[in-house]
C-alpha cells in the first residue's frame, strides 16, 4: 500500500513540475492575383515552400522575437499552410478571355497585347475586391483558422499581392472588435433598444455576424453603411442570439497573432478608406483599436522596386494615432507598421514576383519590421522623439 501511495504522489509531483505547454504557430500564406491555373498555382506553392523555412529561421534567430515567442509559448510549425482562392475566379476570367479573343480580330497587335497583360495581372485583383466574391472567401478562410484554433494552433496570415485584400477584409469582417453599446449609439438606436442591450449584454462581435442571414441585426449597403433591422421585434430577438452568431461567424479571439501583407497594392484598390463619409472608416478606427489592444502585429513589407507595392500608411506613434483618430488605447501591446522601402536589388519589372527568389532579404525585412515596429510603438525614447518632432513642426 505504501508503494502505491508513493507512486501516486511521485506522479503528481512530476505532473506539477511539467513546464508550461507550448502552442504551435502556423504561418498561413494566401495567394494573390494571376494564380488561377495549375501552372501558376504550382509556382505560388513552390515559392511558399522555398520561403517558409527561411522565414521560420529568421524568426527563430532573432532575440526579440524569440523572447516574444517564449513569453507566449509559441513554436513555429515546420510546414507552411496555404489558403488558395485562385480557382474561384476562373469562370469570370474565362468570360473575359473570350471577349479578349474577340478583340484580337479588331485591335492592333500592341493594343491586344496590352489588354491581354492587364487581364492577366489585374482581373483577379478587381474580382476579389467585389464584396459578393470576397465574402465566401472570408468564410472559407475563417473555417481554416477555426480548425487551427480547435487544435490549439495560433496563426500569422501572409497576404501576397491581392491576397493582402483578403487579409484586410478578413480583419474588417471577422475580428470581434465591435461593441454593441457604441455601435447602437452611433446608429441612433432608440431608448428601448439601448436599455435592452444594457440589460442583456452580448460579447463583442464582428461585421459578418451582424449582417449574417441568421444574425440580421443590420445590413451593410453598397455605400458602406450598416443599417439596423427596421423590424424592432426581430432586431431584439436577433440581438439576443448574437453570442451564437459571433461564435459561428467571427474569428476565434486570441488566435490570430499577426498579419503580414507583402507586394500589397491595398491603397490603390481601397482608397475610399480616406473618405470620412464612408462608414467603413468608422469601423476601421475600432478595428485599429482592437489590433493594438490585443497584441496583434499588422505589418506591411514591400520591395521599393515593386511597382505594385504601395505603403499602407505613415508610421505614427501611439500618441499621434490617439490624437488623430480621437481614440484612447487601453494597455496597448499590438503594432501596425509599414516597411515599404526594402531594397530587393531586383529590376522593377520583376520585383513584384521576386519575394520568393529574394526570400532571404524579404524574411529578414519581415523580422526587422516586427522588431522596429515594436520599438516604434513602445520604445519610450523613440516615441518622445517622434512626438516632440511632430509638435515642433506644428508650432513652426
Amino acid at each position: 500500500m505504501k508503494k502505491i501511495l508513493f507512486t501516486i504522489i511521485t506522479l503528481c509531483l512530476l505532473q506539477s513540475a511539467v513546464p508550461a505547454q507550448t502552442t504551435n504557430l502556423t504561418f498561413l500564406y494566401i495567394n494573390g492575383s494571376n494564380n488561377n491555373d495549375t501552372k501558376m498555382k504550382d509556382w505560388y506553392i513552390n515559392g511558399v515552400k522555398k520561403l517558409h523555412p527561411v522565414m521560420k529561421e529568421k524568426f527563430e534567430q532573432n532575440p526579440e522575437i524569440k523572447q516574444w515567442a517564449e513569453k507566449n509559448n509559441l513554436i513555429i510549425e515546420e510546414d507552411p499552410q496555404i489558403f488558395f482562392w485562385g480557382y474561384d475566379s476562373k469562370t469570370d476570367l474565362d468570360f473575359v478571355k473570350d471577349r479578349l479573343n474577340i478583340s484580337k480580330a479588331i485591335s492592333s497587335i500592341l493594343a491586344y497585347e496590352i489588354r491581354s497583360l492587364l487581364t492577366q495581372f489585374l482581373h483577379d485583383a478587381i474580382w476579389v475586391q467585389k464584396t459578393h466574391n470576397m465574402l465566401p472567401i472570408l468564410d472559407n478562410l475563417n473555417d481554416r483558422i477555426k480548425e487551427q484554433a480547435d487544435k490549439g494552433q495560433n496563426v500569422i496570415l501572409y497576404g501576397y499581392s491581392a491576397g493582402s485584400f483578403v487579409t484586410y477584409q478578413y480583419m474588417l469582417y471577422k475580428l470581434p472588435y465591435i461593441k454593441f453599446d457604441k455601435l447602437f449609439a452611433s446608429l441612433n438606436a432608440d431608448n428601448d433598444v439601448m436599455q435592452m442591450i444594457k440589460e442583456h449584454p452580448q460579447k463583442d462581435t464582428c461585421l459578418s455576424a451582424l449582417s449574417s442571414e441568421k444574425g440580421n441585426v443590420g445590413v451593410i449597403t453598397n455605400q458602406g453603411h450598416l443599417v439596423l433591422n427596421q423590424d424592432k421585434e426581430q432586431l431584439i430577438n436577433n440581438y439576443l442570439n448574437m453570442n451564437d452568431m459571433t461564435d459561428k461567424y467571427c474569428a476565434p479571439k486570441g488566435y490570430v497573432r499577426g498579419i503580414v501583407n507583402f507586394a500589397s497594392p491595398i491603397p490603390l484598390f481601397y482608397s475610399d478608406m480616406a473618405d470620412p463619409n464612408y462608414e467603413m472608416t468608422f469601423y476601421n478606427k475600432y478595428l485599429f483599436k482592437y489590433i493594438v489592444e490585443n497584441g496583434i502585429y499588422f505589418l506591411t513589407v514591400n520591395f521599393r522596386e515593386d511597382p505594385l507595392g504601395f505603403p499602407s500608411s505613415r508610421n505614427l506613434t501611439i500618441k499621434q494615432i490617439e490624437d488623430l483618430a480621437g481614440i484612447k488605447f487601453e494597455n496597448p501591446t499590438g503594432v501596425v507598421y509599414d516597411n515599404s522601402g526594402v531594397w530587393s536589388k531586383r529590376p522593377a519589372i520583376f520585383a513584384h514576383t521576386s519575394y520568393w527568389s529574394a526570400r532571404g532579404t524579404f524574411a529578414k525585412s519581415v523580422v526587422k519590421s516586427f522588431v522596429e515596429g515594436t520599438k516604434f510603438y513602445y520604445g519610450q525614447d523613440y516615441q518622445e522623439k517622434i512626438d516632440n518632432k511632430n509638435t515642433n513642426s506644428e508650432e513652426i
